[in-house]
């Protein structure tokens, strides 16, 4: 049963698909002001509960209590209307309407009369929603304008819109910091410790220490099913991780005993590599086994260089050299001929076909050798699919299961095993467990320093400085479009994010 003053509770919800039982008996509740933080690992069901609470999909059983009354929430309009917000991880933001239209999208009708309408009330009223979460901008500019961070916030005023319904406001917060800086991490907390006396909110998020700074409660998610809740007051990281994966959190979390020298071969050299307006005058040499990370905050350049390498933006400057030959890649082909793999930030964007099986997008890059005649050969296709599926240990249904609906550390996978699979040897990693959950992302370093040791060379970019660090046989930090520091991270010689943060800002 559910707390009695609770304003949201799940009582016995389960929900099924073909071949996955998603939830099972999932029971939580909201109460008035307060932040609930819910984590688990990729796969333990969150997204599925937080798209039954936004009205996306319907449970098969058990109840959904707003107030005192039982409901069924049949659209995202239903959950709306009971003052349910999302505020999505890939957020929902027209970025070609402006801000005002975004905030009151599908609740123009208040504006408008005999089909026109009043724009001058409709942007008063959005300037108001924007002064709520103290985001001083223009309700008249694009959303295209705006940076992420704001964006952000625009998504929680436009939540705020639900204040007028009846019943207290719940806003579903999915993931909202995945690609925040610290700085602005901490002024969307603030804003929304000060919006809990107009509403509560649910938490998801990969990163355990941000969901135990936030929240009031946080409930801890396994295979499909509430296996925790606590205070936040009384938990700790690895009180967590034990909780979600079932095991305490390896002290040893970067697998840094695995870190092997690398080789002398020259696998990837930079030379005065420049492109105007991202970065200059770059020198690095990338050896076979080696994992060269890159720091720095948004804006140094860092992410156009990783870009660069992977033929998305060729430079214009100096000389690229890939196993011996000078290369300049015009286009993410042309790296892929010259053995570079690329994992992307956004996965489910540019590193998968998502609704395709995850046979055919292992075996992507790689098809003319599986090809005869047009024809690619079905059966050999599966064996390999298989092959990687067992080595990597993805869980999926089967290997004709879509990429779509995979968690994001088998997704993950999926990525690697293509480029494995296509024997590269080169791998550019930009942010590779972004939106992984904890057990996922020590998973991910265990295939990375085994990839290493079998002389693949790695450039690594990453979201934490502690992972950068924790990966890494060399750091090179960017500011401005420029290496400003590089230093020797080998095990026993790991630097001190402190002793790099100076060269970054």
């Amino acid at each position: 049963m559910s707390a009695p003053d609770a304003v949201l509770a799940l009582v016995d919800v389960t929900k099924t698909f073909p071949g996955v039982k998603a939830l099972k008996g999932v029971s939580i509740d909201v109460r008035p002001g307060e932040i609930v933080g819910l984590v688990g690992e990729n796969g333990a069901g969150k997204s599925t509960l937080m798209k039954i609470l936004s009205g996306v999909y319907q449970p098969d059983g058990g109840q959904i209590v707003v107030g005192d009354k039982p409901v069924r929430l049949t659209s995202a309009a239903e959950a709306n209307a009971l003052g349910i917000a999302m505020v999505f991880q890939e957020q929902s933001l027209l970025t070609n309407l402006t801000v005002g239209e975004n905030v009151y999208l599908g609740n123009e009708a208040q504006f408008t009369r005999f089909g026109i309408v009043d724009w001058r009330r409709l942007y008063a009223a959005a300037a108001r929603q924007l002064a709520k979460v103290a985001l001083d901008v223009d309700p008249r500019n694009r959303a295209e304008d705006l940076d992420f961070a704001s964006r952000q916030m625009v998504e929680i005023a436009k939540a705020l819109t639900l204040e007028e319904v009846a019943g207290h406001l719940v806003i579903l917060l999915d993931e909202p910091t995945s690609v925040l800086e610290r700085a602005e991490i901490d002024v969307l907390f603030s804003r929304v410790r000060a919006l809990k006396d107009r509403a509560s909110f649910i938490f998801v998020s990969h990163r355990l220490d941000e969901v135990l700074e936030l929240s009031d409660r946080v409930y801890v998610m396994k295979d499909g099913a509430v296996v925790a809740e606590m205070p936040a007051a009384e938990a700790d990281i690895p009180k967590l991780h034990q909780a979600m994966v079932g095991r305490s959190l390896q002290a040893e979390y970067y697998r840094e005993s695995l870190q092997r020298p690398p080789g002398t071969e020259i696998r990837l050299e930079a030379r005065g590599l420049g492109l105007t307006g991202a970065y200059r005058d770059i020198d690095f040499t990338l050896r076979a086994g080696e994992i060269l990370g890159i720091a720095g905050v948004i804006g140094s350049g860092r992410e156009e260089l990783t870009r660069t390498l992977a033929g998305f933006a060729p430079h214009d400057a100096g000389t690229l050299t890939v196993n011996g030959s000078p290369v300049r890649f015009a286009n993410p082909a042309q790296a892929v001929d010259s053995g570079v793999g690329y994992i992307p930030r956004e996965r489910r964007v540019e590193g998968l076909v998502l609704f395709l099986p995850v046979s055919a997008n292992i075996t992507l890059p790689d098809l003319g050798r599986l090809s005869r005649w047009g024809l690619i050969d079905g059966a050999e296709e599966k064996r390999i699919a298989r092959d990687w599926v067992t080595r990597l240990k993805v869980r999926t249904p089967g290997i004709d299961a879509l990429c779509l609906n995979l968690s994001g550390g088998n997704q993950q996978k999926v990525v690697l095993a293509k480029w494995l699979n296509a024997k590269a040897r080169i791998l550019i990693l930009d942010h590779p467990t972004r939106g992984l959950d904890v057990g996922a992302k020590e998973e991910v370093y265990e295939l990375v320093r085994t990839v290493s040791a079998e002389g693949v060379a790695v450039l690594l970019t990453s979201d934490t400085l502690e992972e950068t660090i924790g990966l890494s046989h060399t750091v090179l930090v960017m500011r401005d479009g420029t290496i400003t520091h590089r230093t020797d991270a080998s095990p026993g010689h790991k630097p001190a994010q402190v002793d790099l943060i100076p060269h970054m800002v």
